[in-house]
């Protein structure tokens, strides 16, 4: 049934501390990217049960640890308050990289080893940062249905996004999942693509999609533009969606937990 969600990507203030990792990093270590934040991740399941939405999905950089003792911490925050793990987004790392390509493999099957601690139903990984070729493409179904093998043995579901170079059209989207015979799903993001054939593109993937990134954009803080967000709602409508709207809140008011619950207020009639 479609239900709401949210990412800790829409809490990044909130949270503030980020723990960057990437597969070409030196050790990781936190950064106050958006200051000291008053919320931890233990924290952010409680709160998120408290305004009715018991999905989440979490960022890999949110993760202080990858320490089996505090990702079941994390497990149980998320038992403690009635709040489902749908995925792990995993937001680096480069499989069809003409050099590095093999090193980038090596680092997501890392963390959707992670991805299985968690208890996480799904990880969402980047099918590509490259230029769509035959060639690229061809590695892309390669490295993910590797990684999708690999994420089942943790019973995780691998999915991809239309985002980066590879996938920044409905076509090549189509063309690679095509390829890959159910192995990974698709998380159709309303805000990865842009101009005036965004709509027409997001009607030809969303009968893909087994959930979505619901990003509003916001013209000044607290302004949403609802026209374009109700248009991409009816979109997921007209096309059957039914898996979860991530509500995803990248506005310029620091006040995340207000501009979520706008994006709930407009979600609520496609539950």
């Amino acid at each position: 049934m479609p239900r709401l969600s949210t990412s800790t990507w829409s809490l990044h203030r909130t949270l503030g501390i980020t723990y960057p990792d990437s597969p070409a990093a030196s050790p990781r270590r936190s950064e106050p990217t958006y200051g000291a934040g008053t919320f931890t991740l233990l924290d952010i399941p409680a709160k998120l049960a408290a305004m009715g939405i018991y999905t989440l999905e979490i960022c890999h950089f949110h993760l202080p640890k990858e320490d089996t003792v505090y990702l079941r911490e994390v497990r149980s925050a998320l038992d403690s308050a009635g709040v489902q793990l749908f995925s792990l987004l995993i937001d680096d790392g480069d499989i069809t990289d003409p050099t590095h390509s093999a090193r980038d493999q090596r680092w997501i099957s890392e963390w959707l080893d992670v991805a299985g601690v968690l208890g996480a139903q799904c990880a969402r990984v980047i099918a590509g940062k490259q230029d769509p070729t035959p060639q690229t493409l061809e590695k892309s179904r390669r490295g993910l249905s590797e990684l999708a093998s690999h994420a089942a043995g943790h019973n995780v579901r691998l999915m991809t996004e239309n985002w980066f170079n590879l996938l920044s059209t409905p076509t090549h989207v189509r063309d690679l999942l095509g390829r890959l015979d159910g192995q990974v799903g698709l998380c159709a993001d309303f805000g990865n693509w842009k101009g005036a054939s965004k709509y027409d593109d997001l009607a030809q993937i969303f009968p893909l999609a087994e959930s979505c990134h619901a990003k509003c954009t916001f013209n000044a803080p607290n302004t949403p533009d609802r026209h374009d967000y109700i248009r991409c709602l009816d979109l997921t409508r007209a096309a059957g969606f039914s898996g979860p709207y991530t509500l995803i809140y990248d506005g310029p008011d620091n006040d995340e937990w207000t501009g979520i619950r706008q994006e709930m207020e407009m979600v609520q009639p496609y539950l």
